[in-house]
């Protein structure tokens, strides 16, 4: 039962999300927000079917050990494209909110994610392990965190600035996703029903998705929000 339920989940939430923005990407035409964020999305539903989908069929067929290193390669791919999710969400708040993206702070962001993406692709990962070492798990999720932080900071100030009420809780959904996912790094080998929390923080990206697709449903309505907020900024 937990196979099927957790398939059905997974396959939902990947169609929704790869659904969402191919569908901002189509209907961008000039706006560059939009065209931007339905990539973000894109990347996020892609890189996480490499983790998914090999781990549905391990569930249904029951062959999760033998299915190890293809699951492994799946995590690495997912690490990697979530931090590019992050960086491009950046750049999001920059063409949204006037004066977001400053010099000093684009380079925190971008050593961050080079920092994250480098660690990850160091062979002590050993990703493709059954006993992947935590100390490595750790490692690579310190700069992750705090980019996660920066993205908190800057989505809060710059909506509440703004008074922009379509993204006015990016900031908590963000916040909540590491609040669900840094236990799974921390305890879920040890504890295994810990690892059930990606279900809540696999939603808060879907949250995310959401916030962008409803606001831009409309691209003229769109571009007049963007433009009204740059001039109050």
């Amino acid at each position: 039962m937990q196979a099927i339920m957790e398939t059905i989940f997974d396959f939902a939430y990947l169609a929704a999300v790869i659904t969402m923005g191919a569908l901002m990407c189509v209907n961008s035409k000039q706006n560059r927000a939009l065209r931007l964020f339905g990539i973000m999305a894109l990347i996020l539903g892609c890189g996480d079917a490499f983790h998914l989908l090999p781990r549905a069929y391990s569930l249904i067929t029951g062959t999760m050990d033998e299915n190890v290193a293809a699951l492994g390669f799946g995590k690495l791919v997912t690490s990697v494209t979530m931090t590019v999710f992050y960086v491009i969400l950046y750049h999001f708040f920059g063409l949204r909110y006037k004066n977001v993206v400053r010099t000093p702070l684009t380079v925190s962001v971008y050593v961050l994610a080079g920092a994250r993406i480098s660690l990850c692709l160091f062979p002590q990962n050993d990703w493709f392990s059954a006993e992947a070492p935590l100390s490595w798990g750790i490692y690579r999720n310190i700069p992750f965190v705090v980019l996660g932080v920066i993205l908190i900071c800057v989505s809060f100030t710059a909506a509440r600035k703004n008074a922009d009420r379509r993204f006015r809780n990016c900031w908590l959904a963000i916040l909540l996703s590491f609040a669900f996912y840094v236990p799974v790094v921390l305890w879920a080998d040890a504890v295994p029903p810990i690892g059930m929390l990606m279900i809540p923080k696999t939603l808060c990206y879907v949250w995310l998705v959401l916030m962008g697709f409803g606001e831009f449903r409309n691209p003229a309505a769109s571009r007049g929000a963007a433009k009204k907020l740059r001039k109050n900024d």
